[in-house]
């Protein structure tokens, strides 16, 4: 089958969606799909106001026909609520294209923490935009409750996964940083909605380091001279600061899942968190993190758990489940619709 996912992340961005996407297309050969991206790249762009390193598209409508006559999908899926996924919905609901869409983001709660934006506003559009399509796909149960209850519908589930052969335990990088232990590590963008003051406030031992960059991370980085920013990492690098470090603090309360969880869990990493979603559904119950509103006590607490127990439950993730996972979700959706959008 022939897939056009339109997405408004791709790269050179680093983040969940994109490197779920990616995984999406790494896996869609073994499952008989035929994968291709309408992404920024294909458009020009102008800077996010505020958030530079994020481009928009100025994606128009007619271009998008013309590229969809020219791949001609069996299917649509929408990945992002930004100008491409916008300006597909409409030639889907123009054409009479059946599509689905997948929440990735909580932006309601994102766009509340930069603008005096009520949430139930933005929530509002993006049940109108989600619920014109066949089926939303969600990552976590947690979150598809919540949907539910704000009157989302036709909500799938699509699960993540995590590279074991790269992000493993390595016992040589133990006290490679070269910085006091316990080392508590964040992964992930440097902004506002990620909470990571609450991380850097903590009172706690040894030394607290922050991988990734973003608009809050000259402000982040002046106020707490204590701490550690390495900047953006990848592959092997990434890996060696997992492996290197002893707790992976997790302190936003807007993710959706997190697949730095993951990552972390298979380097042997336990987590600390806030009873959130995302690590409610990822660690929850499982023993392989704390989850405290104290984020120091989660933090101090989860020091004491056996990491060979956290890289047990990573490998019950694998990207090639979840990538099944997607394209099931597709074809279940467009079929239980007859191939038309559920309502406009």
């Amino acid at each position: 089958m022939r897939v056009v996912i339109a997405s408004d992340a791709w790269r050179p961005q680093v983040n969940g969606v994109v490197r779920s996407l990616e995984n999406v297309a790494a896996h869609a050969c073994s499952l008989g799909a035929d994968v291709h991206f309408v992404t920024p790249d294909a458009f020009t762009t102008v800077p996010l106001p505020s958030y530079g390193e994020i481009r928009l598209a100025l994606a128009g409508t007619r271009r998008l026909r013309r590229m969809l006559a020219e791949l001609k999908p069996d299917f649509v899926h929408i990945a992002t609520e930004g100008p491409i996924g916008l300006a597909m919905r409409r030639v889907c609901l123009a054409e009479g294209r059946g599509f689905t869409t997948s929440y990735h983001t909580r932006f309601p709660e994102y766009l509340a923490a930069r603008l005096p934006v009520p949430e139930r506003w933005s929530y509002a559009a993006l049940r109108r935009f989600h619920n014109a399509g066949a089926g939303v796909m969600v990552s976590t149960p947690t979150l598809e409750r919540e949907l539910g209850a704000r009157g989302f519908a036709n909500i799938m589930r699509w699960s993540r996964g995590v590279d074991a052969d790269l992000f493993r335990p390595r016992a040589d990088m133990r006290g490679a940083l070269g910085v006091p232990g316990p080392v508590f590590l964040y992964v992930g963008r440097v902004a506002v909605e990620k909470n990571i003051e609450a991380f850097l406030k903590l009172d706690l031992p040894g030394t607290k380091v922050v991988v990734g960059d973003g608009p809050a991370r000259a402000r982040l980085q002046q106020s707490f001279p204590q701490a550690r920013f390495l900047g953006t990492l990848t592959g092997e690098k990434l890996a060696e600061v997992y492996a290197a470090s002893d707790v992976f603090v997790f302190p936003s309360l807007t993710d959706t899942f997190g697949i730095v969880l993951l990552e972390a869990l298979a380097s042997g990493l336990p987590v600390a968190a806030f009873p959130v979603t995302g690590p409610l559904d990822v660690v929850g119950g499982t023993g392989c993190g704390v989850l405290d509103m104290d984020l120091r006590n989660a933090a101090l607490a989860a020091l004491d758990i056996d990491r060979g127990l956290c890289r047990d439950l990573a490998l019950t993730y694998s990207w090639q489940a979840s990538a099944g996972q997607f394209f099931d979700n597709i074809v279940r959706a467009n079929a239980s619709a007859g191939g038309v959008p559920l309502a406009a």
